[in-house]
């Protein structure tokens, strides 16, 4: 596991983009494990640049997006579909058609978790999975328990998750109880890990995941057993690191 620390945020963004970027350079038809949330913002943003000045495409690249709320109208400007096509895709040269979210909306929840492994199956595996940390150690919607899922699924979300997330949204009652989330197995197939970490309030379990026991209740210190992970912390999130 490889550790970097940021004084700076631009700096943060270009190493990040940096390591998309030469991926794609190698590797065009790369398949890649996306993330949402504040902390790959920015690293959006530089890839989006880069990608305006012709220093790096997307045009044979393939996006697995690590999960989605249940039940949020299609469009609704929190889903992570509507996030990935704004922060993202809809400024790049990436084919729509090759750029995946679970569909929160379907009929039959279970058969859309089998079908959205059954493509990871036959088209990966990810060659970079892009991950944020919750304030509680889930890695996508992998919430703390007493056993973890390995394939994607339908999860009830925590107080703790929903409340994070209500600042997103009107009230914490508009905040859905349920996501679609990649399980735990199919994210550590990925061939390599891009661990994102920004702020001083996620220090604490930056410290259980990357140095504390690898225990179910902290999802993220399963990422102790990859062999290769790259971890960006800002100087907040690594502040109890030593």
């Amino acid at each position: 596991m490889n550790i970097y620390t940021f004084k700076h945020e631009a700096d943060f963004n270009a190493t990040g983009a940096g390591l998309i970027a030469s991926l794609l350079h190698t590797k065009p038809r790369s398949v890649l494990g996306m993330a949402t949330g504040s902390s790959p913002i920015g690293i959006y943003q530089r890839l989006i640049e880069m990608n305006r000045q012709g220093l790096v495409s997307f045009a044979k690249a393939s996006t697995y997006n690590l999960d989605e709320y249940v039940g949020l109208p299609e469009g609704h400007p929190e889903s992570y579909r509507s996030f990935m096509n704004e922060k993202l895709f809809n400024h790049i040269d990436i084919k729509m058609e090759n750029t995946h979210v679970p569909d929160g909306n379907a009929a039959d929840l279970e058969e859309e978790c089998r079908k959205y492994d059954a493509m990871l199956e036959e088209n990966g595996p990810v060659d970079l999975q892009i991950l944020g940390l919750g304030h509680n150690g889930h890695i996508g919607f992998n919430e703390p328990g007493e056993s973890l899922i390995g394939g994607t699924h339908v999860v009830e979300l925590q107080e703790k998750t929903r409340t994070a997330n209500a600042r997103f949204f009107p009230s914490l009652a508009d905040v859905p109880t349920q996501a679609i989330t990649m399980g735990v197995g199919s994210i550590l197939k990925a061939k390599q890990i891009l661990l994102l970490v920004r702020g001083e309030d996620k220090a604490e379990i930056v410290k259980r995941a990357l140095k504390g026991p690898i225990t179910s209740q902290c999802p993220a210190s399963l990422l102790q057993c990859h062999p290769n992970v790259v971890v960006l912390l800002d100087q907040g999130a690594g502040g109890l690191l030593g």
